[in-house]
């Protein structure tokens, strides 16, 4: 018996509908700023992507590039701008950046503002249970499960990785959904046997085939955030045949990696709204 999928793609395009209907019935159109600095074709081809789904969202986004080599006071000196400016709703600052410290970037950014969800400001108020812009991974992931109907609360979860961008967030909103959280990193003694109490196990390491068939609860809800590439081939943290024990399982592309995308958009629509005072 196979898993079964957990269709990042298709989900994503419901949730983007859905996204555009409230923009939609919004008094105002939603802007969304995008940052660059230098034209990496990688970065640039990963910006384009995030606006032509703003605009299928119908927010207004823009991408302002400073040329290579510009500094970190350059590069503040635009956040602080567009931190001022009331018609933009979201900004987000493409990194990394060559030569410019990531953590002061990720605070200069006003945290109404911040679509990434990683301002102190923010990461804080997620870790209290106040409102507050969340990373867009671990969004995506919880989008998933709702558009899946996979029960969260009561749910034992583990959550493999312990980074800034997916695993500490995850177990925030994990234990937001009143699930009982575990979080297992490289120092974990039996990872085996950890991950095979999981209801829901997310796997966001970036270690190739990480997980095996033998680290899982039979019809449990498997998430492979892990993406490297492998000889040129994209190969995640999950191993494949994990389908033939796990009830649900993400793809390795096509999972978790389109939810991402359109979780900057959710961020934008979320930031817009609660600064303007619109419900």
């Amino acid at each position: 018996m196979s898993a079964t999928v957990l269709d990042g793609k298709a989900a994503s395009v419901a949730v983007l509908k859905s996204l555009a209907e409230r923009v939609a019935a919004l008094p105002f159109v939603p802007k969304l700023v995008f940052v660059r600095v230098g034209d990496d074709p990688a970065s640039a081809s990963y910006v384009r992507s995030k606006e032509r789904l703003a605009a299928k969202a119908g927010i207004f986004s823009e991408t302002m590039l400073l040329p290579e080599g510009s500094s970190e006071r350059d590069l503040l000196a635009l956040v602080a701008r567009l931190n001022t400016d009331d018609e933009v709703d979201g900004i987000l600052v493409q990194l990394p950046i060559a030569g410019i410290a990531e953590q002061t970037i990720l605070e200069s950014i006003a945290p109404a503002k911040d679509v990434d969800g990683l301002h102190p400001r923010n990461v804080g108020d997620l870790w209290r249970g106040a409102p507050s812009l969340v990373p867009a991974t671990p969004m995506g992931i919880l989008a998933l499960c709702d558009h899946y109907q996979i029960a969260l609360s009561g749910a034992e979860a583990v959550v493999i990785g312990r980074s800034n961008l997916v695993g500490k967030p995850l177990a925030a909103l994990l234990l937001g959904r009143n699930a009982t959280v575990t979080i297992a990193h490289s120092r974990t003694t039996d990872l085996a046997n950890v991950s095979r109490r999981a209801d829901v196990l997310i796997a966001a390491v970036g270690s190739p085939g990480l997980i095996t068939p033998e680290m899982v609860k039979p019809g449990s809800a498997v998430f492979d955030v892990g993406l490297t590439r492998v000889e040129g081939k994209i190969v995640g943290d999950v191993r494949r045949d994990v389908s033939e024990v796990a009830g649900y399982l993400t793809p390795m592309p096509g999972g978790t990696g389109p939810m991402t995308v359109v979780m900057v958009i959710a961020n934008t629509l979320l930031a817009a709204t609660r600064r303007r005072g619109v419900a």
